[in-house]
């Protein structure tokens, strides 16, 4: 066979293969039925016989083969017990580290400082505070928190007072910590501005959310023992 036949060969080959054709045909099939649907990003097989993963965004959902049903929830490995689609939403919204705007954060350290957690936070969140009493119970910690004022205009003045504190820290744990409410400061705010230009572009939708250093996203005030947990499985 001539190198050009065994080109046009595997190309005809692929174009057969099952896993394609059935993507083809569930993605022809919920087009033309939900006009409405989100783009679809991607299809793809699931452990379970016959499930097909539709993935739009970081969004999931579960349709048969021919594309006539689409499930909404999650899909759950009984035998390992396992959350599939909670583990998928992770891996899909999970940013590097490197990636995260820390040049517009402050930063505490506690101990050596050894482990790292990135915190977006609004002043305003009552989730934040209870969270933010509970991280002073964590130590060997580099901690940047990332002003997120995302509640209203109140939550962006204050966060704008404490970005132009003279001690940043210490204006956030006055105010979450203790209730003294922040001094009026002015500089340069373009830093607080960018965290939710990032937010909104990573789809951080509530605060607390929460980075890791292998990029794990956690929404939502965990348990402290949660966190030490996720700390200590980096490694």
């Amino acid at each position: 066979m001539t190198p050009f036949r065994s080109l046009a060969f595997c190309v005809f080959a692929l174009a057969i293969s099952p896993v394609f054709a059935q993507e083809a045909t569930i993605r022809k099939s919920l087009s033309e039925r939900l006009a409405n649907l989100p783009k679809i990003d991607e299809i793809s097989k699931t452990p379970m016989n016959g499930l097909y993963e539709v993935r739009m965004g970081s969004d999931i959902m579960y349709s048969d083969a021919e594309g006539s049903f689409l499930i909404q929830g999650n899909l759950i490995d009984v035998k390992q017990r396992r959350n599939l689609t909670e583990e998928r939403v992770e891996k899909l919204s999970a940013v590097a580290f490197d990636q995260l705007p820390l040049k517009n954060a402050f930063t505490q350290v506690r101990g050596n400082g050894k482990r790292k957690l990135v915190v977006f936070a609004d002043p305003n969140c009552g989730y934040c505070k209870r969270f933010e009493k509970d991280l002073q119970k964590l130590d060997n910690v580099t901690i940047h928190h990332l002003l997120y004022p995302i509640l209203g205009e109140d939550s962006k003045v204050k966060s704008k007072n404490i970005w132009c504190a003279k001690d940043k820290a210490k204006s956030w744990n006055d105010w979450m910590l203790s209730g003294t409410t922040p001094v009026t400061a002015n500089c340069d705010t373009a830093a607080v501005d960018a965290n939710v230009e990032f937010g909104k572009k990573n789809r951080i939708t509530g605060t607390p959310t929460l980075f890791f250093a292998d990029g794990t996203r956690v929404p939502g005030a965990v348990p402290i023992a949660q966190v030490e947990k996720l700390l200590a499985d980096i490694k």
